[in-house]
């Protein structure tokens, strides 16, 4: 656990020299919020609550932001995180079963991650290449016409 405490410390005092650094703290929120989810993988209230501390936000402000934009996250992903788009070409193509699929395989809802912290799904409206749909993206390879079939195929790569 010791370990596990000084890498947070590590991380924490990285992203206070990343906040310091800035020329200005004004219009920079969403700035830091994307380097602190690259770093700690997700935005958890004790993030929130330093960057609100050092740029001098309150944390309710922060926490609009966060909620607003759907980049951002408050929960853990999973080492794979999967995204499925619910865009009209990809729901009349048949995302909802594939998701549905997704979900069976790795006994997990929307918004939750594997137990084994390997894999979290959530949804997209749109990614914007109608003409492969229906499309997932597993971290950041895109996967076109996907079916239900192939679902499990392409789990298994990421084993």
């Amino acid at each position: 656990m010791n370990c596990e405490n000084n890498y947070k410390k590590n991380m924490f005092s990285e992203l206070d020299t990343f906040i310091s650094e800035l020329e200005t703290k004004d219009g920079e929120l969403i700035s830091v919020l994307h380097k602190a989810q690259d770093m700690f993988g997700y935005l958890p209230v004790e993030v929130q609550e330093f960057i609100g501390e050092k740029m001098g936000i309150p944390i309710s402000e922060i926490y609009g932001v966060i909620t607003f934009y759907s980049f951002f996250t408050t929960t853990p992903k999973g080492e794979h995180p999967i995204s499925v788009c619910m865009g009209t070409a990809c729901y009349v193509n048949g995302s909802e079963t594939i998701l549905n699929e997704l979900t069976r395989e790795l006994g997990v809802k929307v918004g939750e991650t594997t137990n084994d912290g390997k894999f979290s799904i959530d949804v997209l409206r749109c990614i914007g290449a109608c003409g492969m749909a229906p499309i997932i993206k597993i971290g950041n390879k895109t996967y076109g016409r996907v079916e239900a079939e192939q679902v499990k195929h392409i789990l298994k790569e990421y084993e």
